[in-house]
């Protein structure tokens, strides 16, 4: 049985983003054993994929550490879906060792793709951005492995094997994002948040333990609004995504969450843009609500300040328009 590793040490959405690829490859390959090298939090994402064990590994070690780790798995190739130098001396380190024993080890590296703010904007209408779980499939094709895998992922019916739990009229919001440029106005999730709490929806906020005490001065303004952070393990949390009908989140880890457990999702976008390849996986892209400004995309991740100091990309998406469209995927009792 070929023992592949694949390694995938950060940002926590770009690692969720692998859950479906994994899916896909997993039960088109069923003679391979893979192990996934990730954060030791994101473990639970992997739990029920078939022929996929998981190593935790924190990014920030050493390349000897690293390696060290690496080489306890025993793999004979390597998808690396980081491409990062610390991750990129660990694997050289990792292949030195196994030549000098007289064994080989095969490297397969993504390719990113990066581009421009200025040709995105000039091009993706005609030619879209290829999307990171699809830059993680050519990976794997290029390893050599059945590629019905990607087929099924491009087609996205990894929905369809791993349909969600339904759980009528509750709805998810996780309103943090890592940048500011990415969060919408919090008295915007406020608004919202009391809207469906007063229509008779059933709210659960999601976030870290730092963000616990806003989201739950936010929940005692109404019984139908419940704070879960800081409340629950990750997996537990995953548990409940899964049980819910919709999300609405940002252009975050919890998008990537959602989609990695196949729960649809309303994303609200600011700096980013959906079409920039990092779109929640098989979500309806009717579903990304962004306000298409001249000055959107500001950057790739988000991180860079706005321009004018307002944020207007997120102020033009209003509460209103995030509860209608809500309406129209889980409808009200009226």
């Amino acid at each position: 049985m070929r023992h592949i590793l694949v390694i995938r040490l950060s940002a926590l959405g770009d690692v969720a983003i692998m859950v479906p690829v994994l899916q896909a490859y997993a039960w088109a390959n069923p003679h391979v054993h893979f192990t996934v090298a990730a954060p030791p939090l994101l473990e639970p994402l992997f739990d029920d994929i078939p022929n996929v064990d998981f190593l935790g590994v924190k990014k920030k070690q050493s390349a000897r550490d690293i390696c060290r780790q690496l080489q306890s798995v025993g793999a004979d190739a390597i998808a690396d879906l980081h491409q990062i130098n610390r991750v990129g001396r660990a694997i050289l380190r990792l292949r030195l060792s196994a030549l000098l024993h007289g064994h080989y080890i095969p490297l397969r590296r993504i390719h990113k793709g990066r581009i421009s703010r200025w040709l995105f904007l000039h091009t993706h209408a005609k030619c879209p951005r290829k999307s990171q779980d699809l830059r993680y499939a050519e990976v794997f094709d290029r390893l050599g492995l059945n590629n019905q895998g990607h087929t099924v992922l491009l087609n996205h019916q990894m929905s369809r094997l791993y349909a969600p739990m339904e759980y009528p009229r509750a709805v998810g919001i996780a309103p943090f994002a890592q940048h500011p440029a990415k969060i919408w106005p919090w008295e915007y999730t406020c608004r919202l948040a009391l809207m469906l709490a007063e229509n008779g929806y059933q709210v659960r906020l999601f976030g870290s333990s730092d963000e616990a005490p806003q989201l739950e001065t936010l929940a005692a303004q109404h019984a139908n609004i419940v704070s879960l952070a800081g409340k629950y393990t990750f997996a537990q949390e995953l548990d409940i995504i899964k049980s819910l009908p919709l999300m609405v989140t940002m252009d975050s880890a919890n998008m990537h969450f959602s989609s990695a457990v196949h729960t649809p999702v309303v994303s609200i976008w600011g700096a980013t843009h959906p079409d920039f390849g990092f779109y929640g996986y098989a979500q309806d892209s009717a579903d990304a609500l962004c306000a298409n400004l001249p000055c959107q995309p500001c950057s790739a991740f988000g991180q860079k300040p706005c321009r004018y100091g307002d944020y207007r990309c997120l102020r033009a998406i209003t509460p209103d328009m995030v509860f209608q469209k809500i309406k129209s995927i889980v409808p009200s009792e009226a």
